[in-house]
């Protein structure tokens, strides 16, 4: 990554950024081949965001670094005063650093949000907790206020019992990944995967109510 005989303050010559990311003073003169790999992760992404570019892009930046640098990441870029774009499926470094998001939802879907991920999540919750309490609301009329509807055939109400039972269950699925999501110490494959998870049980949950209403119509 480094040439072997360069020093830590050849390839990055700003005292307060090296300290700033865990060089200390004793420790500018060593040479970047004799660090350890996280060091020489630490200080390559150093070397970039020492040359005060106003346009960061950061592709997955927490793949490869420990929790500490990424703490010292995420101050660097609370104060960055450009343009930053982050790909990234860890949404507690979202959380801290980024107020606008495009999420890729699938089958081509990218919604357009202005806020954190957690916020995004929170509404995308409320949206479904909504459609849920209209759908159970609709089941619980009185007869005399029920619209006139179709007569259902006996495969058509096994069909909406089997519904009923499938979105309790991915609602409950649902509601056990949002909580192990909220654990910090996670690591990030585990939160990739939940993720991806919980994207596809919410286009579920949505595709199963949608059919739902039609039986209920």
């Amino acid at each position: 990554m480094f040439p072997a005989d360069k020093r830590i303050s050849d390839i990055v010559d700003n005292r307060t950024l090296l300290e700033q990311f865990l060089f200390p003073i004793n420790q500018h003169h060593v040479l970047a081949n004799n660090l350890s790999g996280g060091e020489k992760r630490r200080l390559h992404l150093l070397s970039i965001l020492a040359t005060n570019p106003n346009f960061l892009i950061l592709d997955e930046p927490t793949n490869d670094l420990d929790l500490v640098t990424i703490a010292v990441l995420e101050e660097f870029l609370l104060q960055y005063e450009g343009c930053l774009v982050v790909v990234s499926h860890d949404r507690f470094f979202m959380d801290r650093i980024t107020d606008h998001l495009f999420v890729f939802e699938g089958d081509g879907v990218v919604n357009d949000f202005w806020g954190t991920y957690s916020e995004y999540s929170k509404e995308k919750e409320e949206q479904v907790k909504k459609k849920t309490k209209k759908a159970v609301a609709a089941v619980e009329l009185p007869a005399e206020d029920a619209p006139i509807k179709k007569k259902l055939s006996y495969l058509e109400k096994r069909e909406l019992d089997l519904l009923m039972k499938e979105l309790l269950d991915l609602e409950a699925r649902k509601d056990e990944i949002n909580m192990l999501l909220n654990n910090k110490d996670m690591h990030y494959d585990d939160i990739r995967k939940l993720s991806e998870e919980l994207g596809k049980i919410i286009r579920l949950i949505e595709q199963k109510e949608y059919r739902w209403f039609e039986l209920q119509g």
